[in-house]
């Protein structure tokens, strides 16, 4: 038996090994070593799953909505408790700093039970009045619902997730990242000590490949929420579609930030910064495209490269670090592959392009590359239009607000995006002309939990967010009565 902590699969509430036995190191981002053994699940375990949520869901979809949301607060109060334990293994798991794991990853996640609980509380279904009969919506539980996670956010996500689909009345079989289980495991944990019903929640460990893929064909299995990247998601598409089960997919993006003419340079710099690279890069709604309008283009690029500079690469459990290390090795040398590939296209690495030349040699084996800035890259190159998922960011001058547009919309991607402007109505009309699913107007990632949330083109499909994922994790049904 190794002396690494074993994270089992958490089936009909209980901790269970994998029926085959097997086993997945997860490794450290910032040092390469190994920090925990996941189980390594195939179709036997999540069948077993399945089974679970299948024979809990009439016990739980005969709560009341309300009683449903009282249960989601019990889990918040759980989780706030372990709050400092979440951003602590959250920041070990992804290599993220810790203080964007406190303030981000543990905060969110506990916000995501009390939102949705709320959200049910607020509740009201619609009827519909006619001269002779009374038309009322009926929200029933879809049944069901399996939720696949990404490494980045793990735990921010899952629960965005879990809490939707357990007020709604469904029980839960979820696939977390096999690189980054921890927090998945807490949750269970959590779940499991607010005493909720055994097979409720479900929690299946592995790779996509043996557990994922098993979880979206899965014939008893009638809701799939995945967030992750593009491609994968085509396979899910595929998988989920012959049994019609109800999809939302959450994937790629390569967003714009656009900075107008008249946007204030100096008191943006910061907020572009975070734009550019928070959880270094590997946020789905980063602006890893940076559009300045030629006026300003010289000054905006020198105030940006300065505040690089103050970044601190490094320790992500050190307060003061900005950027932490990459998920995987495999991870990070596809990213420095695209450097390569800018130079190539015949862009200028202005900052960054390699690893940080300073990090202690304590963390040598991890996965690290410095926040990089590219310049001189025609807007269709593919540097420009591809998702890198990485600190890396291209700059793009235009010379009015039509030719932004342009190439903000140049890309398949179509998922966020950001404008900085003196001109709010300004702002506002471009925004309506980029084909994204959501543009923040001088903030970036400021987020109202009541919106729609999702994206087009190859960016996703469907919308999560406050009424919306209600409305995803249940069936309307109508029932007219005629006087």
């Amino acid at each position: 038996m190794s002396d690494l902590p074993d994270l089992l699969n958490f089936i009909d509430g209980s901790f269970v090994e994998s029926q085959c036995g097997h086993w997945i190191d997860d490794l450290s981002p910032a040092t390469g070593q190994t920090i925990a053994r996941a189980a390594c699940s195939d179709s036997s375990d999540v069948d077993a799953a399945v089974e679970a949520a299948s024979q809990a869901l009439p016990a739980w979809a005969a709560l009341s909505i309300p009683e449903r949301a009282d249960w989601l607060d019990r889990i918040a109060a759980s989780l706030e408790e372990r709050a400092e334990e979440i951003a602590q293994l959250e920041s070990l798991d992804t290599g993220k700093p810790i203080t964007l794991a406190r303030t981000v990853d543990a905060a969110r996640s506990i916000a995501n039970f009390h939102f949705f609980a709320e959200q049910g509380r607020d509740f009201v279904a619609e009827t519909f009045e006619m001269a002779d009969a009374t038309n009322t919506v009926v929200y029933k539980p879809v049944g069901v619902a399996g939720l696949i996670t990404p490494w980045n956010l793990p735990m921010y996500l899952l629960t965005w997730k879990v809490a939707p689909a357990l007020l709604m009345g469904n029980t839960i079989v979820a696939k977390p990242s096999e690189l980054t289980p921890m927090t998945a495991s807490l949750l269970a944990e959590v779940l499991q000590d607010v005493g909720l019903p055994a097979g409720v929640f479900n929690l299946v460990h592995g790779t996509g490949t043996h557990a994922g893929a098993a979880l979206t064909a899965h014939p008893e299995v009638d809701l799939i929420s995945f967030t992750g990247g593009t491609e994968t998601g085509r396979l899910v598409a595929a998988s989920a579609s012959s049994g019609f089960k109800k999809l939302s997919l959450e994937l790629g993006g390569k967003n714009a930030t656009i900075i107008r003419h008249d946007a204030p340079v100096a008191s943006i710099v910061e907020d572009v910064r975070r734009a550019s690279f928070m959880n270094q890069g590997q946020v789905c709604l980063c602006g890893s495209r940076i559009l300045i309008h030629e006026s300003i283009y010289d000054e905006f690029v020198s105030a940006f490269l300065d505040s690089i500079v103050e970044m601190q690469v490094g320790d992500p459990s050190d307060d003061q670090t900005d950027l932490g290390a990459l998920i995987s090795a495999e991870h990070a040398a596809k990213v420095l592959s695209y450097v390569d590939l800018a130079e190539a296209e015949g862009g200028t690495v202005l900052s960054g392009g390699g690893a940080p030349v300073d990090i202690p040699d304590a963390f040598a084996g991890g996965n690290w590359v410095a926040p990089t800035v590219i310049d001189g890259l025609a807007p269709d190159a593919r540097c420009a239009v591809e998702e890198i998922f990485g600190p890396v960011v291209t700059l793009h001058p235009f010379s009015d607000d039509e030719e932004a547009i342009d190439i903000a919309n140049m890309t398949d991607y179509g998922l966020a995006g950001s404008i900085w402007t003196a001109d709010e109505a300004a702002g506002f009309e471009m925004a309506k002309r980029i084909d994204s699913g959501m543009i923040w107007v001088n903030c970036w990632l400021h987020r109202d939990l009541r919106v729609p949330f999702g994206g087009v083109k190859n960016s996703g499909v469907g919308r999560e967010g406050g009424r919306w994922s209600l409305s995803f994790f249940s069936e309307a049904i109508n029932i007219c009565v005629k006087r």
